[in-house]
């Protein structure tokens, strides 16, 4: 993981006592509401609809074991004893008193962590994908550009008041994109030439919300020296010419249609040719440099799959899905990544207490070199695990609840707050969550169906992403009352789809329902081998749609 130097540190103290007078000041009424926005989104502070909502950067989802205990004291301390991880690879506390944060935040700041930039018209957290640095097939460590992102972007003058927010993430897998780079403001691929030499492949204008769009590849290869000077280029063409006046008109998805992808790269290219060998350009010694907080831990030379561990695989019924389910190989033999999926029944997706907490980062600090990651998907990773050490691991989590063995099934829903803490949202996300895992909790039946996308959001901001989930549930509001709309046929990865509205809304208490129907058909139709996105592909919207609207008889 990145460590902070004097000057880092001296930085973040300094914004700490900054937001502190800044909240004196508007406590005491000097500064008004107006005023007191801007200041307080760009330090992770939300007015929810019952209290405030407090959110903290995990830089590209890693986190060390001191910091998860800070983060299980902070929940304590000031909050209600837990907290949510969000798609954004971020983590949010939902009962914040106002005039705590600064407390809050200054405790963040004694282990290296902060609120910067996680909210606001500015460049948010930049993401990347959860298995960095440990999966084989990367065609580079993402994490040192992640990184270098971060450290460019952090209260850069020109950008920290753009149109709207912006979002970028970082992907390494030729194979497989963790990271959803397609529905970002600008998605970077890593990529190499023909010659060899790395590179991205850049994205603009990706994003969901109101307005859902598949990002474009305005440029096929960025030598990796110019990743800044590139990135300068697509803000300074977006800050110059995307709309301030309607902030639902606001974001760069909406400008590139505009201008269309071909006139959009034309702009950045022209701005480019004039900054492309500036001072932003990246040498090798400052890719190094970054890069030396990204190096392996201290490996153990070890046997690979060992027999201790292949004997409980064919003894231990449970151990064997679970693995087959929550462990993802290693790039180094002997070793295993493992997924903890925050997703047992009758807790929120997402959400996790303060004990918890704590025996994660016990558990981090006793079996992967005290260092943990948070994913997309709102789950947690220890990612250098010994495969000797699989099974102890598996009995110490399995007695915590998060040994599910879902992991990409059915009930490991991506789901957002909704209405019971967003003042956004136009209906409740989490008790529809709770009610699908509660009707779907039958692991054989969750395997038997395979590998299906559920995500769930409570109103059109999109944050539960439900635009790209194979089945997609959006919050809408019908008079007052909340009502939810169905989507089929999304997916997120290298061949990124927008989900099909299935038909009208439906009330909460019929979502299980409905969801039952559509396996159905699924089931009924699909061939040897087929996923559910692979039969929806195959037989078209419309089986569905009659099954779920057949009348009664």
């Amino acid at each position: 993981m990145y460590k902070y130097d004097e000057i880092d540190q001296r930085i973040l103290n300094e914004r700490v006592q900054q937001f502190r007078g800044q909240m004196d000041r508007y406590l005491a009424g000097e500064l008004t509401e107006e005023e007191f926005l801007p200041l307080r989104l760009q330090n992770g502070l939300y007015i929810q609809r019952f209290a405030p909502m407090f959110r903290i950067a995990i830089p590209y989802g890693m986190i060390n074991s001191t910091q998860l205990r800070k983060l299980a004291e902070i929940s304590r301390k000031f909050d209600r004893g837990y907290v949510h991880f969000t798609t954004r690879q971020n983590v949010q506390f939902n009962w914040h008193k106002l005039e705590q944060v600064p407390d809050s935040l200054a405790e963040l700041a004694s282990v290296e962590m902060h609120a910067n930039q996680t909210s606001g018209n500015c460049i948010r957290n930049t993401t990347t994908d959860q298995f960095a640095g440990v999966i084989a097939d990367e065609v580079a460590d993402p994490r040192p550009y992640c990184e270098i992102i971060r450290q460019w972007s952090t209260f850069h003058p020109e950008f920290a008041y753009l149109p709207r927010k912006f979002k970028i993430a970082v992907n390494a897998s030729p194979t497989t994109d963790r990271a959803a780079v397609q529905v970002h403001d600008i998605g970077l691929q890593l990529v190499r030439n023909d010659a060899g030499e790395l590179g991205f492949r850049v994205y603009v204008g990706g994003g969901l919300g109101r307005t859902p769009v598949i990002g474009s590849v305005i440029r096929e290869f960025l030598p990796e020296k110019h990743l800044l000077s590139y990135l300068e280029s697509i803000l300074r063409v977006y800050n110059r010419y995307g709309r301030r006046d309607n902030k639902f008109r606001a974001r760069i998805k909406i400008l590139v249609r505009a201008m269309t992808p071909e006139v959009f790269a034309q702009k950045v290219e022209e701005d480019w040719a004039h900054a492309k060998d500036g001072p932003t350009t990246l040498t090798p010694e400052e890719v190094a440099r970054v890069s030396q907080f990204f190096t392996e831990p201290e490996y153990e030379t070890l046997e690979d799959n060992p027999p201790a561990l292949l004997d409980k695989l064919e003894t231990v019924k449970a151990f064997n899905k679970w693995y087959h389910r929550n462990v993802n190989r290693h790039k180094k033999p002997g070793y295993a990544i493992v997924t903890l999926t925050l997703k047992k029944v009758g807790t929120a997706p997402g959400n996790i207490n303060d004990q918890e907490l704590e025996k994660i980062a016990e558990l981090a600090d006793r079996y992967s070199f005290g260092e943990a990651r948070v994913t997309h998907e709102q789950n947690i990773v220890l990612a250098d695990i010994r495969q000797q050490d699989l099974f102890d691991l598996w009995q110490e989590i399995k007695a915590l609840g998060l040994a599910t063995p879902n992991l990409g099934l059915l009930t490991d829903i991506i789901c957002c707050p909704g209405g019971d803490y967003c003042s956004l949202a136009n209906a409740k996300s989490i008790p529809v969550a709770e009610a699908i895992q509660a009707r779907f909790d039958d692991i054989d039946y969750l395997w038997d169906l395979g590998e299906l996308d559920l995500n769930i959001s409570g109103c059109m901001n999109a944050c539960g992403h439900h635009h790209v989930g194979n089945i997609g549930i959006l919050g809408v509001d019908k008079k007052g009352e909340e009502w939810y709309q169905v989507s089929l046929g999304g997916t997120s990865g290298h061949e990124t789809t927008l989900g099909d509205i299935l038909g009208p809304s439906f009330a909460r208490e019929e979502m299980p329902d409905v969801i039952e129907k559509i396996l159905t058909v699924y089931v009924e139709n699909r061939i040897e081998g087929e996923l559910f996105i692979d039969t929806y592909r195959r037989i078209g919207i419309t089986p569905f749609k009659e099954r779920v609207y057949a009348k009664a008889h």
